[in-house]
């Protein structure tokens, strides 16, 4: 006898089509040993009847399953769970155990108790979520992402996916970053002075181990990036910070006998003050006169649409003092983990076999993926459809930020996808946070941004990357009147 259909359903809210739905409902029976080698299926008709779907998305399900050796097909007589069928292995239950070693003594919990950006992972249920780095769905390019993801799985690109590179990049990717990315920030380079990154993050972490380390002395903004703070904190390297300003990181304020400077340069993080031209030509002036090296972390440019942006730090280097670090990540999406590195060939030699001792290279199907994205003009039409929608979107902050007369103090003169805030004297920004997520309202405070013996409990960050402009003025509202509950 025939498993009976009733005893298959497709579960709610599951992605992907039809077909796949069903592959995966029998697969999951199948590992989980609820359907047996030798079962009988339903019959296709029955199946499809039962689920309120065609049957020729039954049928082809099943001849799917029979080429993944899943089940087999006996004639007439129908389907069955095949006799080699993959199986999960059975794991006994893990009881509870007591903990021998005492790891936070161990490690000294140099890394966990970094102070970082909380955002919680169901950030997507909330409906008003101001939180960076997050991409929307309605913008991006499914279809053809999609369609490049497919043509870097052929035949014709066997080699790109499944060869380890040991040390080296996409050559494809490379002459796309080369020849379409970094010309736009003014910036000439050849294949021996770019290395390929799990990231901007990645990007930092390798260029701090290669340049820093006990007794070495580096400079970052205040406020700042967390996450390189979070990077240099542990490697032994003291750790200068100087204040910003209107115009991002003063150079004058650099002290002496410093080895590294880092900069947001282009969009302060998290201020997005831009930093003038001229401010860029004296920080350049300071590293020669001080023998320091500069990294550029240059993580939004491309989202300056409210003026032309200014040249890269990078494009302005006669000597190779800037280590200059991009990414993918803020424009196509975040969960890609694709970034890159343009400094002089003696520094990329370091940093390409510090990174292969640690990932040896990004995966090859995403770096031909990319490259296809690219290649195609798909980046660039996400750009401008990104540009413009971000427009429109930080107009609506700013008219309802106006409206409820709340005090908005980053710059933000060329775009970017955020703006810096500050709340009245005596607020915490993270109690305001913690009471504005019952209301479904995301922030995030600004405590992490700053040095811990200068932190500001006042300041909060609203993203507007992933919320829909509609929902802008109601979001803005709920802060106003949370903001004055508190005074």
């Amino acid at each position: 006898m025939p498993i009976p259909a009733e005893a298959f359903f497709l579960p709610p809210g599951t992605a992907g089509t039809l077909q796949s739905r069903i592959r995966s409902m029998v697969v999951q029976g199948v590992l989980a040993g609820r359907l047996r080698p030798g079962d009988k299926m339903p019959s296709s008709r029955g199946l499809a009847l039962h689920l309120g779907v065609s049957r020729i998305t039954v049928t082809l399900a099943y001849a799917d399953l029979v080429s993944s050796d899943y089940l087999s097909a006996r004639g007439r007589s129908g389907y069955f769970v095949s006799d080699t069928a993959p199986r999960a292995p059975e794991f006994p239950s893990s009881p509870a155990r007591d903990e021998g070693v005492d790891f936070a003594a161990l490690t000294g919990a140099r890394y966990s108790k970094l102070a970082r950006l909380a955002k919680p992972e169901d950030w997507e249920r909330y409906p008003f979520p101001f939180i960076y780095g997050q991409a929307d769905p309605a913008l991006f390019d499914h279809q053809n992402w999609r369609a490049c993801a497919l043509r870097a799985l052929g035949r014709r690109d066997f080699t790109a996916l499944t060869s380890d590179y040991y040390e080296r990049d996409d050559p494809m990717l490379i002459e796309h970053v080369l020849r379409s990315i970094l010309p736009r920030r003014g910036i000439a380079a050849r294949a021996d002075e770019v290395l390929l990154t799990m990231g901007a993050q990645n990007a930092l972490w390798i260029a701090a181990q290669v340049l820093l380390g006990p007794g070495r002395r580096a400079v970052m903004e205040n406020p700042g990036y967390p996450g390189l703070r979070a990077i240099l904190g542990p490697s032994g390297t003291d750790v200068l910070v100087v204040d910003v300003d209107e115009g991002g990181l003063p150079p004058e304020r650099v002290p002496a006998g410093v080895d590294v400077v880092f900069t947001t340069a282009s969009h302060q993080c998290p201020t997005n003050a831009t930093m003038p031209v001229a401010r860029r030509v004296a920080l350049l002036e300071a590293a020669t006169r001080q023998g320091f090296v500069i990294v550029e972390d240059d993580y939004e440019f491309e989202m300056s649409y409210l003026k032309p942006v200014a040249p890269a730090l990078k494009s302005l280097d006669r000597e190779g003092r800037v280590v200059y670090a991009g990414s993918f990540s803020k424009s196509i999406f975040p969960g890609l983990r694709l970034g890159y590195l343009v400094a002089s060939p003696s520094f990329i030699a370091e940093a390409r076999a510090l990174r292969a001792m640690v990932l040896r290279h990004p995966p090859g199907h995403i770096q031909r993926t990319v490259a296809y994205f690219l290649a195609d003009g798909h980046y660039d039409a996400l750009i401008n459809r990104m540009r413009v929608a971000f427009r429109r979107r930080r107009q609506v902050m700013e008219d309802a930020l106006a409206d409820q007369g709340l005090n908005m103090v980053g710059q933000g003169g060329f775009g970017g996808s955020s703006i810096w805030m500050r709340a009245a004297d005596g607020v915490d920004t993270e109690v305001l946070a913690a009471q504005l997520r019952g209301e479904g309202v995301l922030i995030e405070p600004g405590r992490a941004f700053f040095h811990p013996d200068r932190a500001s409990r006042q300041h909060y960050r609203l993203a507007y990357s992933s919320i829909a402009p509609s929902r802008i003025p109601e979001g803005i509202a709920r802060i106003a009147q949370a903001l004055g509950r508190m005074r």
